[in-house]
């Protein structure tokens, strides 16, 4: 938080969180509870990565952030990017849900910022808890885990997944797209957030620009 740096934000997500602050990549029929139900044609573009690429260069920031939607479904395509990117001295880190386990090629090259869904999300845990890529993220070095709680009584359900998966690195932030939000979940796990050891983050982006997107 608070460094320098581009997004590259893609399309479409396997998960639905009720309460996602992007849901204009992947929510076409008003599923979250913003209820708007986006349009694609207008949302997403097929853009060659080369293009991609060079608009990213010439931001001259040291750090591209990959998010979404769900990066990883699209990783067969996202490699050649990060590549170049890395080719180019640039850092790369790829946020993703934790439900796809990543190319190894991939893993060599980015670091993972890991978000595991809880049950507030409003997804079945089948859906959004799968083992064998959790494993698989956590044994990529550098990989941090990045929880979104509202409540004291999430952590207990962020505990259990980091005890079942050995997870190490252990982020916690606050769930809001609005500054009130933003206080109120932060209110509540601070204390017990750190009195488990735990690292605590919000969410900078909200704190200065809101809810707006393009900033």
């Amino acid at each position: 938080m608070g460094r320098r740096c581009a997004f590259v934000r893609l399309g479409g997500c396997n998960l639905s969180c009720s309460w996602c602050d992007t849901p204009y990549t992947w929510d076409w029929t008003g599923k979250g509870d913003t209820g708007i139900a986006y349009d694609p044609k207008k949302e997403l573009q097929k853009i060659p990565y080369t293009q991609v690429r060079d608009r990213l260069v010439a931001y001259g920031v040291p750090l591209i952030v990959v998010s979404g939607g769900e990066p990883l479904n699209q990783q067969t395509r996202l490699y050649p990017l990060v590549r170049d990117l890395r080719d180019s001295g640039h850092d790369v880190e790829i946020e993703t849900n934790g439900t796809i386990a990543p190319d190894a090629r991939l893993a060599e090259l980015a670091r993972f910022n890991v978000s595991p869904k809880l049950a507030h999300s409003g997804d079945p845990l089948r859906k959004r808890i799968v083992g064998r890529a959790l494993e698989a993220l956590a044994a990529v070095p550098g990989t941090a885990f990045k929880f979104v709680c509202r409540t004291e009584a999430d952590l207990a359900e962020v505990g259990a997944v980091v005890e079942r998966y050995g997870i190490g690195s252990v982020w916690v932030m606050p769930e809001g797209r609005t500054q009130d939000a933003l206080d109120r979940s932060l209110a509540q796990i601070r204390d017990p957030v750190l009195a488990r050891g735990w690292n605590l983050t919000t969410r900078l982006h909200i704190t200065l620009w809101g809810d707006r997107r393009g900033v």
